[in-house]
C-alpha cells in the first residue's frame, strides 16, 4: 500500500506513518489486494484526505466500514461513484437534506463536492475485501483514524463533527468539545431511522449556522 496522501497531512501524520503498526496494517492491505478483490481501488484508500486538506477542514462526518458491493466504494464514507443507485443510508441522508434545507433529492451518490468544500467524509476502517462487510476491521485502520481524530481535536479549532450511530457517537471521547462542535443522531440507517433517531436532525443547516458564526462560508450540501 503507498500512501499517497495530501501535503498537509501528511505532514500531520508523518509520525503516524512510521509506527509498527501502520507497517503491519500497510503489509496486510498490500497482500489482500494482491490476493482478491478489495474495495476501494487501490488509489482511492486515502481519498477523504486528498478531497479535504488538512488546512481546509471545517466538519467531518465519521462513518465505519466502506461499501462492500462493486463499482461502490470510492474513499469517501458514504458516498458512491456516480452512476451507482444509492444505498439505504446515503436515501435517508438525502432525504434529511431535503427537508432540512429543500434541496432537491439529488440524482449523483457522490459526495465529492462536499469533500471538496472542507468536510473530511472519514471512514473509521478505510478498505474492505468484496462483499463480506467489515473484513477488514480491527486490522489497524481504527487506530490509524482515531489518531486523525485526536490531530484534528488538537491542532485546529471550531471543526465541526457529525457524530451519527453509536459507533460515530463513541468517537466522541477523542474530541476536545471545548475547541470544537459536536453534533450527535442516530445513524441514517433504515434500522435507526425508521426508530425516528435520524429525520429531524437538521445536522446540514446547524452546521452551516455554527460555520457562519464561526466567521467560515457555509457548506454548497
Amino acid at each position: 500500500m503507498n500512501v499517497k496522501i495530501e501535503t498537509s497531512w501528511k505532514s500531520v501524520l508523518s509520525e503516524e506513518f512510521e509506527k509498527p503498526y501502520f507497517k503491519s496494517l500497510a503489509e496486510y492491505v498490500r497482500h489482500e489486494y494482491k490476493n482478491g478483490l478489495c474495495f476501494p481501488p487501490g488509489n482511492k484508500i486515502f481519498s477523504a484526505f486528498n478531497h479535504c486538506s488538512f488546512d481546509a477542514l471545517k466538519a467531518v462526518i465519521i462513518g465505519q466500514d466502506p461499501y462492500h458491493g462493486k463499482g461502490q466504494a470510492h474513499g469517501l464514507c458514504f458516498s458512491v461513484n456516480e452512476g451507482i443507485s444509492h444505498p439505504p443510508s446515503l436515501i435517508n441522508i438525502f432525504k434529511e437534506l431535503e427537508s432540512d434545507i429543500g434541496k432537491p433529492y439529488p440524482k449523483s451518490g457522490n459526495l465529492e463536492s462536499w469533500a471538496d468544500q472542507g468536510v473530511l467524509l472519514l471512514n473509521a476502517t478505510l478498505t474492505v475485501r468484496a462483499h463480506m462487510a467489515g473484513s477488514h476491521q480491527n486490522k489497524g485502520w481504527e487506530e490509524f483514524t482515531d489518531a486523525v481524530i485526536g490531530k484534528i481535536s488538537e491542532e485546529k479549532e471550531k471543526v465541526i463533527f457529525l457524530l451519527w450511530g453509536g459507533y460515530a457517537k463513541r468517537k466522541g471521547k477523542l474530541i476536545d468539545t471545548n475547541k470544537h462542535h459536536v453534533l450527535t443522531s442516530g445513524h441514517p440507517s433504515p434500522l435507526s431511522a425508521n426508530r425516528g433517531l435520524w429525520f429531524g436532525n437538521k445536522h446540514f443547516s446547524k452546521t452551516n449556522f455554527l460555520l457562519q458564526q464561526d466567521g467560515y462560508s457555509p457548506i454548497v450540501w
